[in-house]
């Protein structure tokens, strides 16, 4: 149901209070390039992402159970949270943040419980999540011990706005803080997690608000007191905790730290794009072009504010590109499901790939493009449909839904539903001739129009128009050695059956000449049949068995001159006479609606 409509209409022109226009409070902030830089120098003489094409996948990283969960109004409980893993896993995601386990007692135990019940495959690396304070080290310790494959990630925020407001401590303070608790960890997972796989993952929190040459001073001290390997490589995960500027910006600063680091060949870079200008997905896209190898995110884009970037997303851009994203969703809709029974949250219609009318199509020219396209594709070719980037089969979607009808739609939708869901192919004049019966039932409705409404007008304008004239009966003989008919049929007129007789080259000419001497030449009439079209129908959902679609046109002629328009008629039947014949019926009948009296005035009562 459509909600109220706001009860202030607005006025042209209207202003505030005092008259004046109305406008936004610019002065109250600056743009982020006034203050912050990025300087070109002789490791960075310019940038060089433009030029370069995303080509393989990066690792990716679920955060849905940690930086997903905290920002929910109802954060998952241990049955939703032990769901979503699952399905993570069976998506084919082999980096998952579990939780923050010193943060609070559920996450605690979802870690030890999926370790201690050997949920975690042996090839997956579950992530969990500390700040660089002691205590809260210890626990995340104690709660990851005896899994296989263990991220130990720290953060601390580093950015010019925090420091001076948050913390009101220097940079050395901030950058002792982040040394401190890598030290620690050092420490303990060399003490406690012997015979453990250990990767150290450290996030300058607010990376993006953060002077480039302090987040490099920080990530490099980091680096030296963690001291990675190239078998096993620090991930310095790069955050943009916040969406400052445009996303060319983000890719400079990653290009400009993977061009800055010493040890660069020892660093995984890894990205961990927020949405709050709504680029996520183009900041992530761009850093990658930039040099970064991993990404963070989260299912359908959900965090703190306005999300994380979106891991579907991501992944379904590069499928279209030919790119193996290295996960899977071949049934976007129960992936839905689940993240929406566990956030609590719903995927909006429009949401890229996954939205519920993300393949609909609701514009006529559109309707008639993809129409065309998916009769163009068969075979092994690459997919190529006007509109559709996507084949929603892959995906788990379904045709049937792609085409819908309002009162923007053209001929192409109507057809194409007609065809889909009923198995009648019209020729493009009589598509357009009931297209216009639909549009006027959409313009009275104002509402969309489903495939069954569109069904039952199409049987109440051509199969079920039966007066003034319906087929009762007919006979049919050949003379031998001729393709000469002879047909006799009964017509009902109203209250009156009539015999009509005919002789032609086939039943069609004998009907229509049969017709006319009988009851429209002694008055100097006549009607002409000027396209006749015959299709099995059958291969659709709705059709019970096969029957012959039969459309003719025809045209009334007064005294050897036209007489209004044509109209076309469709008859259906298992027998394709039977069904040529009740279409030319179907045709007169609709020229007699359409107020010709003239033509049908000496017809009996």
């Amino acid at each position: 149901e459509s909600e109220e409509p706001p009860k202030k209409k607005p006025k042209a022109g209207e202003g505030a209070a005092d008259g004046r226009p109305r406008r936004m409070p610019i002065e109250k902030y600056r743009s982020f390039q006034d203050w912050y830089q990025i300087p070109f120098d002789d490791k960075w003489p310019q940038r060089s992402w433009p030029s370069k094409r995303v080509t393989t996948a990066p690792r990716w990283c679920s955060v849905d159970l940690r930086d997903g969960n905290q920002a929910l109004i109802n954060p998952m409980n241990h049955e939703k949270k032990l769901r979503l893993f699952c399905h993570l896993l069976s998506l084919g995601y082999k980096e998952i943040e579990v939780g923050f386990p010193a943060a609070s007692q559920t996450d605690f135990d979802f870690c030890r419980y999926i370790i201690d019940n050997g949920l975690v495959p042996d090839d997956v690396w579950i992530q969990v999540l500390t700040q660089a304070r002691e205590p809260l080290i210890r626990r995340t310790i104690e709660g990851v011990r005896g899994a296989k494959n263990i991220v130990l990630h720290m953060y601390n925020s580093t950015s010019e706005l925090q420091r001076r407001v948050v913390f009101q401590a220097d940079r050395n303070k901030i950058k002792q803080l982040a040394v401190d608790g890598i030290k620690l960890l050092r420490q303990l997972t060399d003490s406690e997690l012997k015979g453990h796989n250990v990767r150290l993952e450290y996030s300058p929190e607010s990376f993006t608000g953060t002077e480039l040459d302090f987040a490099l001073d920080v990530c490099e001290a980091v680096c030296d007191a963690w001291g990675p390997t190239k078998e096993n490589k620090v991930i310095l995960n790069l955050p943009s905790t916040v969406e400052m500027c445009t996303p060319n910006v983000y890719a400079d600063q990653i290009e400009w730290m993977a061009a800055h680091l010493s040890r660069r060949e020892l660093v995984c870079l890894s990205l961990h794009p927020h949405n709050d200008r709504g680029t996520g997905i183009a900041a992530a896209e761009l850093a990658l072009m930039a040099g970064a190898d991993r990404v963070e995110g989260c299912l359908f884009g959900n965090g703190e504010r306005t999300g994380n970037v979106c891991l579907v997303t991501l992944a379904l851009n590069m499928f279209t590109q030919g790119i193996d994203p290295g996960v899977v969703y071949d049934n976007i809709k129960e992936t839905i499901e689940i993240a929406e029974w566990c956030t609590e949250i719903k995927v909006p219609e429009r949401y890229p790939w996954a939205g519920s009318l993300v393949y609909t199509a609701f514009s006529g020219s559109h309707q008639d493009a993809i129409k065309k396209g998916l009769t163009f594709m068969t075979g092994d070719k690459q997919w190529e449909v006007p509109y559709l980037p996507i084949d929603p089969q892959d995906i788990g979607r379904h045709y049937e839904a792609i085409i819908r009808v309002n009162s923007q739609s053209g001929k192409g939708g109507v057809a194409y539903l007609l065809e889909t869901e009923y198995g009648v192919e019209l020729p493009k004049e009589a598509q357009a001739e009931f297209a216009t019966v639909v549009q006027r039932i959409t313009d009275q409705t104002g509402k969309e129009i489903h495939a069954k409404d569109i069904w039952d007008a199409f049987e109440k304008t051509f199969l079920n128009m039966r007066q003034p004239l319906e087929l009762v009966n007919y006979s049919m003989s050949m003379d031998h050695g001729s393709e000469h008919v002879k047909l006799s049929a009964l017509i009902r007129v109203g209250s009156t059956e009539v015999d009509v007789d005919g002789e032609g080259n086939g039943p069609v000419s004998a009907f229509v000449g049969g017709l006319n001497r009988k009851f429209f030449a002694p008055h100097g009439n006549f009607f002409e049949l000027s396209h006749y079209q015959s299709n099995a129908r059958g291969n659709c959902k709705h059709a019970q068995q096969s029957e012959a679609v039969c459309t003719v046109r025809c045209q009334a002629m007064l005294a050897g001159s036209k007489h209004g328009g044509q109209k076309f008629g469709v008859g259906m039947h298992s027998n394709t006479t039977t069904a040529v014949l009740r279409a030319v019926l179907s045709a007169l009948n609709r020229i007699h609606d359409a107020g010709d009296t003239q033509m049908f005035a000496h017809l009996p009562k």
